[in-house]
């Protein structure tokens, strides 16, 4: 197996079940405690953390045949997003400092251009 793709498929393994536990954590655990707006704000964070960790997955598999550096700049860029997007609505949920609400838009930012730089690495090849 090619070492960048062994890594990007690990990296996407954990963050599914990272998202996977936030969401049951959401189900069972917050709802009784978070406001009906924060815990749209975490469902909101699970469901991209865990659309884009699925596209992730996607992209490691394709790096098992087909790897450049345009891919391995788009799986950047997709931790990246997820982290910068997801992580800081999971804050936010939790009443994290305005501050922290600066960065989903440049997690967004981060997610779009890692998919564009995928599309572009397919295309190329």
């Amino acid at each position: 197996m090619r070492p960048g793709a062994r890594l990007t498929l690990t990296i996407a393994g954990v963050l599914l079940a990272l998202g996977i536990t936030a969401g049951a954590l959401g189900t069972h655990v917050l709802r009784a405690r978070l406001s009906p707006e924060q815990l749209d704000v975490f469902e909101t964070a699970v469901r991209y953390h865990l659309y884009n960790a699925l596209g992730l997955l996607g992209l490691g598999a394709v790096r098992l045949s087909h790897d450049s550096q345009l891919l391995r700049w788009s799986g950047a860029a997709l931790v990246t997003g997820i982290v910068l997007f997801s992580g800081s609505l999971y804050l936010a949920a939790f009443g994290a400092p305005r501050p922290i609400h600066f960065l989903p838009p440049v997690g967004g930012l981060a997610l779009i251009a890692g998919w564009l730089m995928f599309a572009v690495a397919i295309w190329r090849r």
